[in-house]
């Protein structure tokens, strides 16, 4: 959806509250112009017929004289509010009567545009993570399309000019229209594990060939994501106190990973598109004694490569050689396989 259609929807929002207000307004003015008239001797009848033809500037003539300072007061001020209010009201009116227009019209263009999706990423949830990731596909100009069941999230969305459905993405019929069948990913990030389970199995079950990525909160909730079918899980807690404790632990090995600034270098999106990771690991106990060599460990540890060292006394180790000796408690930077890593084979 394109950020006119947002523009728009931010205009027309809440119309019928500002006609509420206007009409109220009105009332208001109507009322205190009839006490007005009255308290000049008229009746009520002749008050309220003043009071309206003032107002509507219809201008049939005035049922008494006005023929006193106080009820030109009095008429001057209901002809300035009332007609001023009328104004109002009319806006509101066209305003309200004009958004279920605007609806229906930008709607059927939402509709359109998914019905016209091929190829596409499906991202369930607009939070915070949700927010992060669709403005990464769309800086690259990927197509996608967000599910989001909180409303006001869903607007945000359609402001930001994303397509987004405001429904529940746990509901497989949703999925149907998103025509999941068709999408090459699926990343379901919200902050709740069940949901995110069932989702996956959902979309697996409609679609086997999709690419499902999926958030975990729990630890105990990664198994059961890969057994509902997910490709990969990612888990934003674990991820981030891993960064913060490479920071803490290795500080000049983060700066060497991530750079200083907040979003690095792009050196980890590079790699990611590749299917790598690049980590700090620490070698284990075992490796001092075995006299381990960067070689062994790149051959037994997954497919790794060591691209940096840093020993426990400071001493940093550029693009080490394989005869390297790795030493109980040296930081390693590394670049494995997304999700491969594992020291267990040095263990033996």
């Amino acid at each position: 959806m394109s950020d006119r259609g947002g523009v728009i929807g931010g205009l027309v929002a809440k119309p019928f509250r500002n006609l509420g207000i206007a009409v109220g307004f009105v009332l208001l003015v109507a009322a205190c112009a009839m006490v007005g008239y009255m308290q000049a001797g008229w009746s009520f009848g002749d008050a309220l017929y003043m009071v309206t033809l003032t107002i509507f500037t219809v201008g049939y003539g005035e049922v008494r004289p006005i023929d006193t300072d106080y009820l030109h007061a009095v008429t001057m001020a209901t002809m300035v509010f009332g007609c001023t209010g009328v104004i109002i009201v009319t806006g509101s009116l066209v305003q309200a009567l004009t958004q279920s227009q605007l609806e229906q019209f930008f709607g059927k263009r939402v509709e359109r545009d998914i019905d016209r999706l091929d190829g596409h990423i499906i991202i369930c949830g607009f939070g915070r993570i949700g927010l992060m990731l669709a403005g990464e596909l769309a800086s690259v100009g990927e197509t996608f399309v967000i599910v989001e069941r909180d409303e006001g999230r869903c607007q945000e969305a359609r402001e930001l000019g994303y397509l987004c459905r405001h429904a529940d993405a746990t509901d497989e019929d949703v999925l149907r229209t998103l025509h999941v069948e068709r999408a090459k990913v699926l990343a379901t990030v919200l902050p709740d594990d069940a949901a995110n389970v069932f989702i996956t199995l959902s979309a697996r079950s409609l679609n086997p060939k999709i690419e499902i990525i999926a958030r975990g909160e729990r630890p105990t909730t990664e198994r059961k994501l890969m057994q509902a079918g997910a490709d990969r899980v990612v888990m934003p807690a674990h991820i981030g106190a891993e960064r913060i404790a490479e920071m803490i632990l290795y500080p000049r090995l983060a700066h060497f990973l991530r750079g200083s600034e907040p979003k690095g270098d792009g050196t980890d999106e590079g790699l990611a598109k590749l299917g790598l990771d690049l980590r700090v690991i620490t070698a284990p106990p075992n490796l001092g004694a075995r006299k381990a060599t960067v070689r062994e460990l790149e051959r037994r540890s997954g497919a790794v490569l060591v691209v940096r060292i840093e020993r426990a006394d400071g001493t940093v180790i550029e693009s080490p050689s394989p005869n390297e000796l790795i030493r109980t408690g040296d930081a390693l930077a590394v670049v494995s396989k997304s999700g491969s890593l594992s020291l267990d084979g040095l263990a033996d």
